[in-house]
């Protein structure tokens, strides 16, 4: 059975090639262009890890982290946060929302499909 992974951008493009690359990698891929979108699939069905963009219009990603991590139906779901911003202030509010792991973009599609398989490898006690 595949892993879900819940991708979360307002960026379509960004989406789109997130996607097809996680998809080719073997994961079952789910998108949202935002954070209140991102809640109403997570409710739909529990991903078994979530990649949330930081600055999104509307429900930005650091609100939408916090909101899964209150939730006890996904508060142990792996958070990987993406961010054009790399200052140590925006590494610490994704930490304090709750995220497992901060991706700076640009980044590299290798290198992010080696994170995701990182937190879903069965012998993490992250994965879920």
């Amino acid at each position: 059975m595949s892993r879900r992974v819940l991708v979360v951008d307002d960026d379509p493009r960004l989406l789109h090639i997130v996607a097809m690359y996680l998809g080719i990698e073997g994961y079952d891929v789910v998108s949202s262009p935002d954070g209140a979108a991102a809640l109403a699939e997570i409710a739909k069905q529990r991903p078994d890890l979530i990649i949330l963009d930081i600055m999104m219009p509307g429900l930005d990603g650091i609100e939408t982290c916090k909101s899964i991590r209150a939730d006890p139906a996904t508060a142990e779901v792996p958070v990987l946060m993406f961010s054009a911003l790399s200052g140590d202030a925006d590494v610490e509010r994704a930490r304090l929302a709750g995220a497992n792991h901060l991706i700076t973009k640009p980044f590299n599609l290798v290198g992010l499909g080696s994170v995701v398989k990182s937190f879903l490898a069965p012998d993490n006690p992250v994965a879920v």
